[in-house]
């Protein structure tokens, strides 16, 4: 895996250069789009994730259809968008990110989305270098939390250190407290990637604190094929798994689990193995499976209501399978386009009701503030958690809810559950301060708050 992730990246690098010295195909600044905002939109609608990708597209698609129609835009500022295909790969990722940076017929790119993170970690450094802060919701590097080393990147809403934490505070709850963890296994099935290894060092830090056996068992991609790794479960007995797949290899361990005799109600998957994409091919074995999601599914929240009304019903929806309306993936699309609105809105009332800049949108960005009442007022009360970012602080979050599988749908079985990032800042600044060693960089002094 790493060295197919370093060929990727070669190749990226290469299809950069081949860029550079070109303009973009899409800067015509100033243009007849020079009044609106645009969202440009990093999308994989073919691939192996496709199935993924669709759903996430045509959520964030109906939401800047609904703003505009309904709404009048974003304080009057209407939305345009475009997709660019990525395949969820680092050389197509970097070609859309040059094709978008500079705008679409002069309306300006508030923040980019890589919407992967093979792109997102082959973009990181253009970021404060284009000025155009990159969003990585629930995904990317952990250390960007830090922003005073990493002032264009943000991994708001939750990183995959507070996913560990989170999962422990809801396993010492179920547990019946902390002091019930010390002594119990439990292990973590991950995907060997890098986004699979992002969790190795909070749970090493979590299992010293609290005493409990940590055991880790990669999973070579694709993860078709994982009897070797339950076979293992069964024989150390875990406690808990913590599942953290992608893709094909989800179906593939829930049902290999039930083959090896691992009930699925002891087993918790991450974020990003916590679909119906992920259930329903394991069929029977899934029923009672748990999982962690900073977007439950359910579309009984305030804005499927609205979106359900003046699109879906009006035939102008993107989405092409119905029966995905409040899926995780729809409802993790709708997370991403209410961020990258109210990036716009909040950078609005400091610059004004026009559109917004790159510079502007990581303004807004490390000044972020989602509250009940801004929620209720967006409709996404109860579907997506509060928020305050900071200079310091550029997650923002860092909870999560869990949801069961009762064979057919998902059921929240818990509220937010909330992650102890005192814990992990140390580590996360450790990080933060080995890269900037690394790459030369001077932090910023953005003071404590």
């Amino acid at each position: 895996m790493r060295k197919t992730f370093l060929r990727s990246l070669a190749a990226a690098a290469t299809a950069t250069l081949l860029l550079a010295g070109q303009a973009s195909a899409l800067d015509t600044t100033p243009g007849p789009d020079s009044d609106k905002q645009f969202f440009p939109i990093a999308s994989y609608r073919v691939g192996p994730y496709a199935a993924v990708g669709a759903s996430i597209w045509a959520a964030r698609i109906d939401y800047y259809r609904y703003l505009n129609e309904v709404e009048g835009g974003i304080n009057g500022v209407k939305i345009v968008w475009q997709e660019c295909e990525t395949e969820w790969t680092a050389e197509k990722g970097i070609e859309c990110y040059e094709r978008f940076k500079n705008g679409l017929n002069g309306a300006p790119v508030s923040a980019y989305f890589p919407n992967g993170a093979p792109a997102a970690y082959a973009l990181a450094d253009r970021a404060a270098k284009d000025k155009i802060p990159q969003v990585t919701l629930a995904y990317g590097r952990t250390e960007a939390t830090d922003g005073r080393v990493f002032p264009y990147i943000f991994p708001v809403v939750l990183t995959f250190y507070s996913e560990a934490s989170a999962l422990l505070n809801y396993i010492a709850e179920r547990e019946g407290g902390f002091d019930k963890l010390k002594g119990k296994k439990i292990a973590t099935v991950y995907h060997d990637s890098a986004y699979g290894r992002e969790t190795l060092d909070p749970l090493a830090l979590l299992a010293e604190k609290y005493g409990f056996e940590n055991i880790q068992i990669p999973v070579a991609d694709p993860g078709n094929e994982q009897s070797a790794q339950w076979r293992q479960v069964r024989e150390v007995k875990p406690d808990w798994v913590f599942l953290r797949t992608w893709g094909v290899s989800t179906p593939v361990a829930i049902k290999t689990a039930q083959r090896f005799g691992f009930p699925s109600d002891r087993i918790i998957g991450d974020v990003w193995a916590s679909s119906e994409e992920d259930a329903i091919p394991a069929g029977d074995a899934a029923k009672g499976y748990l999982a962690l999601t900073p977007y439950p599914a359910g579309a009984n929240f305030e804005i499927h209501k609205r979106l359900k009304k003046y699109i879906l019903d009006q035939g102008k929806s993107d989405l092409r399978d119905p029966k995905a309306f409040g899926s995780v993936y729809y409802n993790s699309g709708l997370l991403d386009a209410l961020i990258s609105v109210e990036i716009v809105r909040q950078a609005q009332a400091k610059f004004g009701n026009r559109p917004i800049t790159g510079e502007e949108g990581q303004w807004a960005l490390e000044h972020l503030k989602l509250d009940d009442a801004a929620l209720e007022k967006a409709g996404f009360l109860g579907l997506s958690q509060n928020l305050q970012l900071t200079p310091l602080d550029h997650e923002g979050g860092g909870s999560v809810r869990v949801q069961q599988w009762d064979g057919k749908a998902w059921t929240p079985v818990s509220d937010w559950v909330k992650a102890d990032r005192e814990t992990l800042r140390p580590l996360i600044e450790a990080k933060s301060a080995a890269y900037a060693k690394e790459h030369g960089i001077k932090p910023r002094d953005v003071g404590t708050n």
